[in-house]
């Protein structure tokens, strides 16, 4: 890839970020408390955001493609659904709730001085690394429970994909307007420089829309999590990371929108790809949500909790970044990007992250906030 597309994408990733941490932090979207709320104190006020996001990125998403405005398309690194994806989203899902965070919740929460985010974050990094040890028996694993070779529903069926997205779509739009109607897409608020969090789906659908424009698919970071992990490791076991053949997989290979050639990367510590794509999508966030707390004077370091929580964040982070690389990918990569053009592996995924929610919201009311 010559050096004009190249330098588009690590600004365009920087910006998305940017925008992405300062709008999450201002609204406190987070799609942890989306699943642990409906769970703990049976609210479901954050998952109908949820709800908007997706079918709004699913009426944008298929128009642009109906436009010949997306490509590629399904976008690169989703594959088949499988039942080790099943087994893996309720890992994910237990972890993002013990851990207080997902893996973009965690970022925009580090970067307003949350010490329990940090060390959420340092467990991802710990958990990504860990996948490596046995990654070459999950993949067999997981090609072995392959449950078909389709990459979405659509092309599982046989149709073209508008005529099952666009219906979908027309459904959640009408319940959307009904609790519009009714008052339920809103409360009230008087946090300073608050954004409602209705508000903030639809510029994170946007975001989506414009990462897949721009880079060639929709939000996503969890690769870079082992990329950070295994350069670490290198320093004190290079021979351990050159001998794991996770981290010498090159995963990713296509041609992105504004390029003339393919490009690739993988988990292993070398500047790629995925390092051009995420590495400044991470810290975009992390500084976009540290200039929306500084603006307002809520930045500040927050470590005064108990140390049962600092355990459970640890633990949390460890199983959210082992998941992540299990599925493959995050919550934040099927939900915003996959489950919008019905990509099995994503839907999957979200069956097995609502059981993994559960049980990590048991976990956390009986042995940590008790």
């Amino acid at each position: 890839m010559d050096d004009s597309p190249f330098t588009l994408i690590v600004v365009a990733s920087a910006l998305i970020g940017l925008v992405a941490g300062f709008v999450m932090h201002r609204s406190d979207f987070c799609v942890t408390a989306m699943f642990r709320d409906l769970f703990l104190v049976n609210d479901r006020f954050l998952l109908r955001m949820l709800a908007l996001l997706v079918v709004v990125s699913m009426i944008a998403f298929e128009f642009a493609r109906l436009g010949g405005q997306l490509s590629p398309y399904p976008f690169p690194l989703l594959g088949p659904a499988s039942l080790t994806t099943l087994v893996a989203g309720v890992l994910f899902g237990i972890g993002m709730v013990l851990a207080g965070g997902c893996v973009v919740g965690t970022l925009y929460k580090l970067g307003a001085g949350s010490v329990v985010a940090a060390v959420a974050f340092i467990g991802l990094l710990v958990g990504s690394v860990l996948y490596a040890e046995w990654h070459p028996w999950w993949s067999a694993l997981a090609r072995s429970t392959a449950l078909h070779s389709a990459v979405t529903l659509p092309e599982l069926l046989g149709l073209q994909p508008a005529y099952l997205i666009l219906p979908l779509a027309l459904v959640g739009l009408v319940y959307l307007v009904r609790c519009q109607r009714l008052g339920l897409l809103s409360r009230p608020a008087f946090a300073r420089g608050h954004i409602a969090p209705w508000q903030a789906a639809l510029v994170l659908a946007a975001l989506g829309l414009i990462s897949w424009y721009v880079i060639g698919m929709p939000l996503g970071i969890t690769t870079s999590y082992a990329k950070l992990g295994a350069t670490l490791e290198s320093l004190v076991q290079p021979e351990r990371v050159a001998s794991l053949a996770f981290f010498q997989t090159q995963g990713l290979n296509y041609t992105p929108p504004f390029a003339d050639a393919a490009v690739q990367g993988g988990a292993g510590p070398q500047l790629d790809a995925i390092a051009a794509i995420q590495y400044p999508l991470i810290a975009g966030i992390v500084l976009g949500a540290a200039v929306s707390a500084l603006s307002v004077g809520e930045w500040r370091l927050r470590y005064r909790i108990p140390a049962r929580q600092y355990a459970s964040a640890l633990l949390g982070g460890i199983l959210l970044g082992a998941a992540s690389r299990m599925v493959p990918g995050c919550n934040i990569w099927h939900l915003w990007g996959g489950v919008p053009i019905l990509a099995t592996q994503s839907l999957l995924f979200l069956l097995g992250l609502v059981p993994g929610a559960w049980i990590g919201s048991k976990l956390l009311s009986r042995m940590v906030i008790r």
